[in-house]
């Protein structure tokens, strides 16, 4: 057999062509065995991706549906314009960008040698009607003394004349009896007039306390609104915050409305996330919310809750809205901003910045809350640094007229 593979081999015949049958059989096989490998493969990776499938389907009914994910969302807050109130030139800027403040704190300061002279004619015109009206009291009283006297004088005469009226020639003559006459009409002249005065003095003083008198009402207008303007020279900040946007300068002419800086209250800062408006269909207030900013990374996670939602979407706030009119209108997916509220205590351990980005993720688990367009109202804001000038101003005006005026005879 072995020469006859070498004789085979010597005339030039190959294995396969000298045994045709053999290596057909041979060939098949191979075939086979590459066609189960390859199923096998196929039934592996087809396996594999359908417990993947089935893995993600599960994770997406259990989990990953109650979701909602945008990574357009950005640090909001509250930017306090500040500007002064009356018109001044700048002599003093006190505080520079990045700069700390609290509330009340003086930020910038006006000229204040107009204002100052103002106050000083109001104090002084204070002062004068709260001792004109006095004196109209004092004057009142005399007038009144005079009025009881003038009587007394106009009760004698009558009496001489009664007496005198009827008398003889012989007993009165008549010169006598026209001077009678003539003392009684004086008399009553000076009652007449002592009546007119007294009616004046009540006219300028009234049945009233000094400082409920006009005069001294409108004096002490003028001295309140004097005191105010005094007090504006000094622009002073209104919140707690950070300074931002200074553009003030020295020597600048600077009136209501013109904006100096900006204070932003950097405790008090929320997300605005933009979500599509298929996103929104289960979200409520009070969900909620995991949140991601890229300055911290994912180290840092913030947890929220849906504030509320937007009264429109984005472009329809926008300063050209979009018309849809037009015959080539394409379907754009609009996106609805929602307010997201951050802790304070999460805030103040690691701060914000406005206008950083943030990743949102929106847990809809619980759908108990409002619905869109029964948001709860926010707390309101407000200042008060501002109370203690009408409290300075009032305390002003009632030591002004303590000082001019007898209170113990304001009315008769």
């Amino acid at each position: 057999m072995h020469n006859d593979k070498q004789a085979q081999h010597a005339a030039g015949w190959t294995e396969e062509q000298a045994n045709p049958a053999n290596a057909a059989g041979i060939t098949s096989d191979a075939h086979d065995a590459k066609r189960a490998a390859r199923r096998r493969r196929f039934a592996v990776f087809f396996g594999v991706a359908a417990l993947a499938g089935m893995a993600w389907l599960t994770y997406w009914g259990l989990s990953a549906r109650f979701f909602e994910e945008t990574d357009d969302a950005y640090v909001a807050g509250n930017i306090v314009q500040i500007a002064a109130q009356i018109p001044g030139t700048v002599t003093d800027i006190l505080v520079e960008n990045t700069r700390q403040v609290r509330a009340g704190q003086p930020l910038v300061k006006l000229d204040d040698a107009e204002a100052a002279a103002a106050f000083a004619q109001a104090k002084a015109q204070l002062t004068l009607a709260v001792r004109q009206v006095a004196n109209a009291t004092i004057s009142r009283k005399l007038y009144v003394q005079s009025i009881d006297a003038r009587r007394a004088e106009l009760a004698l005469a009558q009496r001489a004349l009664a007496a005198r009226d009827h008398a003889s020639v012989e007993v009165v003559s008549p010169e006598e009896l026209a001077r009678a006459r003539e003392a009684v009409a004086v008399a009553q002249a000076n009652l007449a007039s002592a009546q007119v005065q007294l009616d004046a003095a009540r006219a300028l003083g009234g049945k009233f306390p000094v400082e409920a008198s006009p005069p001294v009402l409108q004096a002490a207008a003028q001295l309140r609104l004097a005191y105010r303007n005094l007090q504006r020279t000094t622009v002073v900040s209104p919140v707690d915050g950070t300074v931002g946007q200074r553009s003030v300068q020295i020597g600048q002419q600077v009136g209501p409305g013109l904006a100096l800086m900006s204070i932003i209250p950097l405790e008090r800062l929320w997300v605005e996330a933009n979500f599509k408006e298929g996103q929104i269909r289960s979200m409520r207030v009070g969900q909620p919310v995991r949140i991601v900013s890229d300055v911290y990374g994912s180290q840092v996670v913030y947890q929220g809750h849906v504030e509320g939602f937007s009264a429109g979407t984005g472009s329809a706030f926008s300063m050209l809205p979009s018309q849809n009119a037009a015959g080539n209108w394409i379907k754009v997916v609009q996106r609805v901003p929602i307010v997201i509220s951050l802790d304070p205590a999460e805030l103040a351990a690691h701060p914000l910045r406005l206008g950083l980005s943030m990743q949102v993720s929106v847990d809809t688990h619980v759908r108990s809350g409002h619905l869109i367009g029964n948001d709860t109202p926010a707390a309101a804001q407000s200042t008060r640094v501002h109370d203690n000038v009408s409290r300075d101003a009032d305390a002003l005006i009632a030591q002004i007229i303590r000082d001019n005026s007898d209170r113990g005879g304001a009315a008769d």
